[in-house]
């Protein structure tokens, strides 16, 4: 007489060790801390990197968003490769390719070769980023845990800011911009080591997975779009830029075409049915457009505008960032807030912080920012906290790499094309070919660019965090 046997379901993992996730962290968020300071450190001296560079209006909207476009461009696709080769051999690759787009900044002669090495800086940060989150949830299980690692992680975005403002005031003064991008190289260095040594390496499946079509129709199109936003500043005509622009919309069409056939691809297009990740999506990318956007052109608008120090413009942005910063370490102590809710207020305070920065004329000081800045400052740190927590959440563990990879990717592409539209904005009023410095009346049209451009991110905010609440969980 038989007796069916039953087998008892596989009991879950284990957690990894409290000493791993503690160094997992600490990595984790020291590289991402690194890759905003690589990120924001340029950004305080546009000014004197455009003069040496000779850089005209169009160029400047190109040092501006270069590393954003690597970003973008290469987010997606990092994500999804660390899934199948392994996160920390991709990040600690993107370490090493991050310090060799530093190197290549640092002797950059042109605006050409300037904008070549942020590029691979973006790419190289991209790898870092997309593989951030992943490995915080390798080693953090869901639930109020890993809600506080990703306060953490919030709080490195926000602290990245403020490093590489200081950065730019203890390095760079103002004609040595260069000495940054040295010392960018160098710690990165470090950091891969860091990695190599004690990050844990994420399980890899059988088969590593091949879509070939999808990042190359991806990269196509960000460019395209960026290139054809940039070219009437460079003094192209109508119909390059329609042209451009086009292409950019067709290629993008032609990826999700691709993504919905291929049998493995690099995202999984069924998770835009989701509306937690869709919210998110939407939430990384109207910060990236609206705040990063507009903070990117903070210190050339203040310099050129209103003739401010570069010590001036860093403590207004370092304020901002610290700010940022407290309020995602603060959110550590509330994990069981939904983050659908918490995306939602962070877009909302940061729309009233933005709507509050357009107060400057040419009698104006840059004090006048601050009370705008701090209100954005935890607009941001909370919507930085919420998303580390919903940019995994709503991908199976496996595919935590090609969620991570897609929410930053939503972030660096609206901030590519936010900082591209706030430089076209505020420097409306200056004749293409010329520098933003040197033409009549140059002062006051850049404010009043200013003053648009901060209501323009103010309404992006504030109608993002109405499609954040919108987008409500189906009830089970």
């Amino acid at each position: 007489m038989s007796r069916s046997v039953q087998q008892a379901p596989p009991a879950a993992p284990p957690a990894p060790a409290p000493a791993v996730q503690r160094r997992t962290l600490a990595v984790v968020a020291t590289s991402t801390l690194l890759v905003l300071a690589a990120f924001v450190t340029p950004l305080a001296t546009t000014v004197s990197t455009a003069r040496d560079l000779g850089t005209g209006p169009g160029g400047q909207a190109w040092l501006l968003s270069a590393m954003s476009v690597g970003l973008a461009a290469a987010l997606l696709v990092a994500g999804s490769v660390a899934d199948d080769v392994g996160r920390r051999l991709v990040f600690t690759a993107g370490l090493v390719l991050l310090a060799a787009g530093a190197g290549l900044t640092a002797a950059a002669g042109s605006t050409g070769v300037f904008v070549a090495g942020r590029l691979v800086e973006g790419v190289g940060g991209a790898a870092v980023l997309a593989c951030s989150l992943g490995l915080v949830a390798q080693v953090f299980p869901l639930g109020p845990a890993r809600a506080r690692a990703a306060a953490v992680w919030g709080a490195a975005l926000g602290a990245g800011t403020g490093v590489g403002g200081l950065a730019a005031v203890v390095l760079d003064g103002d004609d040595g911009w260069r000495a940054t991008h040295v010392a960018t190289a160098a710690v990165t260095l470090l950091l891969a080591v860091a990695a190599r040594l004690l990050l844990p390496e994420s399980p890899r499946p059988r088969r590593p997975r091949v879509d070939v079509a999808g990042p190359v129709l991806l990269v196509a199109a960000v460019t395209c779009l960026l290139v054809g936003l940039v070219a009437p500043r460079s003094g192209a005509g109508a119909l390059p830029t329609a042209v451009l622009l086009g292409g950019g919309v067709l290629l993008a069409v032609g990826f999700v075409l691709a993504e919905s056939r291929v049998r493995t691809p690099m995202v999984d297009l069924g998770l835009f049915r989701v509306r937690g990740f869709t919210a998110a999506l939407v939430g990384a990318l109207v910060t990236g457009a609206a705040t990063v956007g507009l903070m990117s052109f903070l210190a050339t608008v203040l310099q050129r505008g209103l003739g401010e120090s570069l010590l001036a413009t860093t403590v207004l942005v370092l304020v901002w960032s610290a700010v940022a910063t407290a309020t995602s370490v603060g959110l550590r102590w509330l994990p069981a807030v939904d983050g659908r809710l918490l995306l939602a207020a962070g877009l909302a305070l940061s729309a009233a912080g933005l709507a509050a920065l357009a107060v400057l004329d040419v009698d104006s000081t840059a004090v006048r920012l601050l009370p705008g800045l701090l209100v954005l400052g935890v607009g941001y740190g909370v919507a930085n906290a919420a998303l580390g927590r919903e940019a995994v959440a709503h991908v199976p563990a496996e595919r935590a790499g090609m969620g991570s990879g897609a929410n930053n990717t939503a972030r660096y592409l609206g901030a590519a094309v936010g900082a591209t539209l706030v430089v076209l904005l505020v420097t409306a009023g200056t004749p293409a070919g010329t520098s933003a410095g040197t033409a009549a009346g140059t002062a006051a049209g850049l404010l009043a660019g200013w003053d648009a451009a901060a209501l323009a991110g103010a309404a992006l905010s504030a109608a993002g965090a109405l499609a954040v609440l919108a987008l409500r969980p189906a009830r089970r």
